[in-house]
């Protein structure tokens, strides 16, 4: 995956899920904790996304029973979610500075 493309909602989630192993539910159910319950992640969205990112090289199965596939970060996915995480930053700030100076105009 390309670091100067924006990656959707559904990816960083997974990507902060996924610091520690889990399966599947797992990172449903941490999706929904990290983010305080705004995000509610269907296991359609979640399969889906999962696979591009094993495909891109940002996660790895690292255990898998008949029922369950374990999912991990790689160290590249780590390097692509802090890119991430970074540009959006820079977005809120961006964004904090025009808000601030329309307030004070008015």
């Amino acid at each position: 995956m390309n670091t100067s493309e924006p990656m959707t909602e559904a990816m960083y989630y997974i990507l902060l899920a996924l610091y520690s192993p889990k399966h599947g539910y797992a990172i449903m159910q941490e999706i929904e904790k990290i983010s305080g319950g705004r995000v509610k992640m269907g296991p359609g969205t979640l399969y889906g996304v999962l696979t591009r990112l094993v495909k891109n090289g940002l996660i790895e199965m690292v255990d898998s029973d008949s029922r369950r596939k374990i999912y991990k970060i790689t160290p590249e996915g780590e390097a692509v979610l802090k890119a991430e995480f970074e540009r959006l930053e820079k977005m809120v700030c961006d964004g904090k500075e025009i808000l601030a100076n329309k307030r004070q105009s008015l």
